[in-house]
């Protein structure tokens, strides 16, 4: 059964929030794998090496996916976090929307960098 909390719209939390979190990780680690596998795989690369290296649409991509797990392993974590220790509740929504209003905005800073070293 999944567990929800009552916390403005309903937000899946208990085993559907576990199993979020340890597939963002696995997520997260398939891609750092990856990437230290070609770092290893280069000898000595220098900034054109990599800017040529993360130009590339699939490493591009691979961030992306990198960073949205990361993001979203963080949404759950501290999500989990607020509603379960911030008091009062006015104080817990407030928390919880700078959560929110930071954890979009990162990815959009994310996409502006990935396209500014897109040749």
């Amino acid at each position: 059964m999944v567990g929800y909390r009552s916390v403005g719209a309903l937000k899946p939390t208990g085993l559907p929030a576990w199993v979020l979190q340890r597939v963002s990780a696995l997520l997260m680690l398939m891609v750092l794998l990856g990437g230290l596998g070609a770092a290893v795989l280069w000898s000595a690369p220098g900034y054109l090496q990599w800017r040529t290296w993360v130009s590339h649409p699939a490493v591009s991509a691979a961030i992306f996916v990198f960073f949205a797990a990361l993001l979203l392993h963080a949404w759950v974590g501290l999500r989990d976090v607020l509603l379960d220790y911030a008091r009062p509740a006015g104080l817990r929504s407030v928390l919880l929307a700078a959560l929110a209003a930071s954890l979009i905005g990162l990815p959009l800073w994310l996409a502006l960098i990935l396209l500014r070293v897109q040749p």
